[in-house]
């Protein structure tokens, strides 16, 4: 099931809260309180959520479900942003990603290089690279979260110190005009953090739905980034914002089938 942006960022508070209130959802997104419910109704409906007095609450295994559901969500877009991101890369590179549904996709894109060395936080990237030309692939240690198959924590941020890699290649939650690079997880900024710090190329990844999300993390500023590639335009405030800090915005082509 494909669900929008915005119930895409109800699933995420679900997952982190547990429990999300109407009355509070409609006022930090600005929206009614019936189409709040509308959206947590869907929700519902896809057995992720079960109602409360008010809100909704997690149910057992919802996150899972979550996350597998992600992959399908701007599917296009982000294959799209997936390609053009692999075109940065050259053979015999090393390069660390981040947990997330984009990055994922860039792993994929990344199979026919030859000799690369990747670095990452995300469990998953070992069916995703089995049998490719991957030069060597390391998971780091640390916590794994059974839900995604995410390494996180601090131990995670730790064990990233001890490598230099050529790019880092990130996703993230939300993006806002004014230049930050938002999480809703603080333990997933911790470690997108540390990757970022210890790459030479910086590079994020995202899909134009993450505009407008109110994720209260901050993984970065523009300002720390090299290359930024998005499937659409983004807003004007937040070119100007890339401008003004020479970082390089990428537009990828989404397929068009007819």
């Amino acid at each position: 099931m494909a669900f929008t942006s915005r119930q895409e960022s109800f699933l995420s508070l679900l997952r982190q809260q547990g429990e999300v209130e109407v009355e509070l959802l409609a006022k930090d997104w600005n929206i009614a309180t019936q189409t709040v419910r509308r959206d947590l109704g869907v929700l519902c409906h896809a057995g992720l959520a079960l109602r409360t007095h008010g809100g909704a609450k997690r149910i057992s295994g919802a996150s899972v479900m979550a996350y597998e559901d992600r992959r399908m969500v701007h599917l296009n877009a982000k294959q799209a942003i997936a390609g053009a991101t692999a075109k940065l890369i050259p053979n015999g590179a090393s390069v660390a990603l981040n947990i997330g549904t984009t990055t994922e996709l860039v792993a994929e894109a990344l199979r026919q290089h030859r000799d690369l060395t990747v670095l990452s936080n995300n469990v998953n990237m070992v069916p995703i690279f089995r049998g490719s030309g991957l030069k060597s692939l390391h998971l780091i240690g640390g916590e794994v979260r059974m839900s995604d198959g995410a390494i996180i924590g601090s131990e995670a941020a730790r064990a990233i110190s001890y490598y230099k890699v050529d790019f880092a290649i990130i996703g993230a939650s939300a993006l806002d005009e004014e230049g930050a690079i938002l999480d809703f997880d603080h333990h997933e900024v911790e470690v997108a953090r540390a990757i970022l710090t210890h790459a030479r190329c910086k590079i994020l990844v995202a899909d134009g739905s993450k505009f407008g999300v109110p994720a209260p993390y901050k993984i970065c500023d523009v300002d720390q980034l090299d290359h930024i590639v998005l499937a659409s335009a983004p807003p004007k405030a937040f070119v100007q914002r890339l401008n003004a800090a020479s970082t390089a915005l990428h537009i990828a082509q989404e397929q068009t089938y007819v």
